[in-house]
C-alpha cells in the first residue's frame, strides 16, 4: 500500500533476491520513461524503495504519481 509523506507517495517492495529486485526496477524505468515521470528511489540487496512526486509542480503528489504508483503495482 502506498502512504503519503512528506508530499511523496511511498511504498517498500521486496523480492526473493537482487536479480528480481533488479528486473522489477528496469521495468519500472521503462515505464517511468514512456511518461516522462521518474521516481526517487534506492535499492539495497532485495529491497526496493519508491517515492513519487512531481518536481516541475512544486514537488507535491499529482495525478501523474496516483497514474506511476498504479502502474508499478501492476508491475510487481
Amino acid at each position: 500500500m502506498w502512504t503519503e509523506e512528506k508530499n511523496m507517495l511511498y511504498k517498500k517492495f521486496e523480492f526473493k533476491n537482487f536479480s528480481e529486485a533488479f528486473a522489477f526496477m528496469t521495468r519500472v524505468a521503462l515505464e517511468a520513461e514512456k511518461m516522462d515521470h521518474h521516481p526517487t528511489w534506492s535499492n539495497v540487496y532485495n529491497k526496493v524503495e519508491i517515492w513519487l512526486n512531481t518536481h516541475d509542480a512544486g514537488d507535491v503528489i499529482t495525478e501523474k504519481d496516483h497514474k506511476l504508483s498504479k502502474k508499478i503495482d501492476a508491475l510487481f
